[in-house]
């Protein structure tokens, strides 16, 4: 390295550590104006204190909802469709034309053969009953049991984990055997745990089944779903035996292959079923194509508002805390005034008092959101255990946070710190 690369990196050196210097003088004098006016500090801090916990609160509370609710929706079938002869995105409402729908025919087991043989854009295909009912295992009885009766494709498409004692093989579902894979919650309630649940008989309708497996616990869902936890899966033609096939709410899943979006499915699928249901050009569909992913967009889209609703209700806190702050640093100034006029007396320039006031002004703001930001993740932890609803707060959330503490600490302090770069050292000495 020549002499001018030495000479550079001494100054960059040097110019590193003074402002290392400033920084600490600033952070020691904003915990010592902490610790001499306590209350009026605490007071000051906590508008930014209640801003930020708005921010990390709101956002982490709907980052968690959007997370937990959008996992929901995937466990419905990724990349999936959902034949049906009710639309799901029609609502539900008063509104809502059932008169449209409940004429129409309902899915048959002969659909999903068609789709299986003239589709080419699918990966799998399933055939689902559902029905509710008692399950009972010597005086033990459990009410409101769902009851899934499915062909083997649904394995592919649900990806629902077993981790005690094993799924459903192609063999019980060729042989429509009495085999059974139930919730993690029936097996804790009827037989204390999972494990002691495995190679035990459960009567259902009058029938006994075979537990071979327990489905790993999927916790409380929100929008319904398939709710496992509390559900009985087992082979469709052992199904058909206690489900009346025509009342159970039949339904076809139909999953894309591998780098096929939903909507080439979705036009193969109407293709297929207008042939099968045998329908002219003139004749409307007598079915739905429900595409899980125009769901999830729904749900994203819904998300921004909220998300703009929370920066809202934050926004008012910060400015609110912001005015705190500033107020705290212009008294700051007025008690420093001595000081100020001494360090410029000794040589300190206007730009090292206006640093280290707005050094000082963030370091206050950060203590705030510091604070802020324990409150929320306490708040968050008593939400989880005591709603089992779990809620987290990201590290990007978190920096965040420290971020916008340092933009309204700079922002709080401009004022006050310039006008004590700006005093005359004469002046401030006397004063």
């Amino acid at each position: 390295m020549d002499g001018f690369g030495r000479a550079l990196l001494f100054a960059y050196i040097c110019f590193m550590r003074r402002i290392l210097e400033i920084a600490s003088s600033s952070l020691r004098m904003a915990l010592l104006e902490l610790w001499k006016n306590k209350l009026r500090t605490f007071l000051s801090l906590f508008g930014i204190t209640i801003g930020i916990f708005c921010i990390i609160g709101v956002l982490s509370t709907v980052q968690s909802l959007e997370h937990n609710l959008q996992n929901e929706i995937k466990s419905l079938g990724s990349n999936t469709i959902y034949i049906d002869k009710w639309d799901y995105s029609a609502g539900g409402g008063p509104d809502y034309p059932w008169w449209k729908y409940v004429k129409r025919p309902s899915p048959k087991y002969a659909d999903m053969q068609a789709v299986l043989e003239r589709t080419p854009t699918a990966k799998a295909a399933s055939f689902v009953l559902q029905g509710n009912d008692n399950v009972q295992v010597g005086e033990n009885l459990l009410n409101g049991i769902s009851l899934y009766g499915v062909t083997a494709g649904f394995q592919t498409i649900q990806s629902v984990e077993v981790p005690h004692g094993r799924a459903l093989i192609d063999a019980e579902f060729d042989r429509g055997t009495n085999s059974v894979v139930i919730g993690n919650e029936i097996a804790e309630k009827l037989f204390g745990t999972a494990e002691r649940a495995l190679g035990k008989i459960i009567t259902t309708r009058g029938k006994k089944l075979q537990v071979v497996g327990v489905m790993k616990k999927q916790g409380k869902q929100m929008i319904g779903g398939w709710n496992f936890d509390q559900s009985l899966v087992i082979p469709y033609r052992f199904a058909r035996t206690i489900l009346d096939e025509r009342r159970s709410d039949p339904i076809v899943m139909v999953q894309a292959r591998d780098k096929v979006g939903t909507k080439a499915l979705s036009d193969d699928l109407r293709s297929v079923m207008r042939s099968v249901h045998r329908l002219s050009p003139k004749q409307e569909d007598d079915f739905a194509l429900n595409d899980i992913n125009d769901f999830s967009e729904v749900m994203s889209q819904a998300f921004v508002s909220v998300n703009v609703g929370g920066w809202a209700i934050a926004a008012l806190s910060l400015i609110v805390g912001m005015f705190g702050v500033a107020n705290i640093m212009f008294v700051t100034v007025k008690e420093r005034t001595p000081q100020i006029g001494l360090k410029k007396a000794i040589g300190a320039k206007s730009g090292v008092i206006l640093t280290e006031f707005l050094l000082e002004s963030a370091f206050l703001c950060i203590i705030g959101g510091l604070i802020g930001i324990l409150l929320v993740f306490g708040l968050t932890k008593a939400i989880t255990i005591a709603f089992d609803f779990p809620i987290f707060i990201s590290t990007s959330l978190v920096f965040l946070a420290l971020g916008i503490c340092v933009f309204v600490g700079l922002l709080a302090g401009i004022v006050p710190a310039y006008r004590a770069a700006k005093l005359n050292p004469v002046v401030a000495i006397r004063s």
